[in-house]
């Protein structure tokens, strides 16, 4: 499971980009081993809060071993999307720094992340070629609507 929790490699006291953690949030021991031992992984796709939802209300999830990231390059969003965390990836990025980690094969890291610049490149184009369009107009929220309304309503 790459683990969605509050833990980062940059607090670990390690270089490594890909780190298997106990429920504590503690490097695990022989992470050669447990790494080599992986059979699948588990990405979950979606917003941050998303994926939190999905973690929890899946027990199985928790039984998972937890594999952590510490990416050495930032995000290829760059300003297209705000991550909550700095060291914050898209799935595919995520994705392909893991396998390509756990496999030993820079390619599959070097495929993944080439696919997903040219869909961004593509993304930005698109945006420099389409007009502006104007903003949406906000909603009016009613939660904050004045208890006793006005004046005139309240009397008859």
């Amino acid at each position: 499971m790459l683990y969605l929790g509050s833990a980062k490699v940059s607090e670990l006291d390690t270089d490594a980009e890909i780190v298997a953690i106990n429920r504590k949030g503690e490097i695990e021991p022989h992470q050669r081993a447990i790494l080599g031992d992986i059979e699948g992984i588990v990405l979950l796709d979606g917003t941050w809060s998303q994926a939190k939802a999905l973690w929890w209300r899946n027990a199985w999830m928790l039984k998972c071993q937890r594999i952590i990231l510490g990416p050495k390059r930032a995000s290829r969003y760059g300003q297209l999307r705000r991550e909550p965390r700095g060291d914050g990836l898209s799935t595919i990025e995520a994705a392909a720094l893991l396998l390509a980690g756990l496999e030993k094969r820079p390619d599959i890291a070097e495929t993944l992340n080439g696919c997903f610049e040219r869909m961004l490149a593509r993304y930005r184009q698109v945006q420099t070629e389409m007009p502006k369009l104007a903003p949406k107009p906000k909603k009016k929220d009613y939660r904050r609507r004045k208890r006793n309304g006005p004046a005139s309503s309240r009397s008859k």
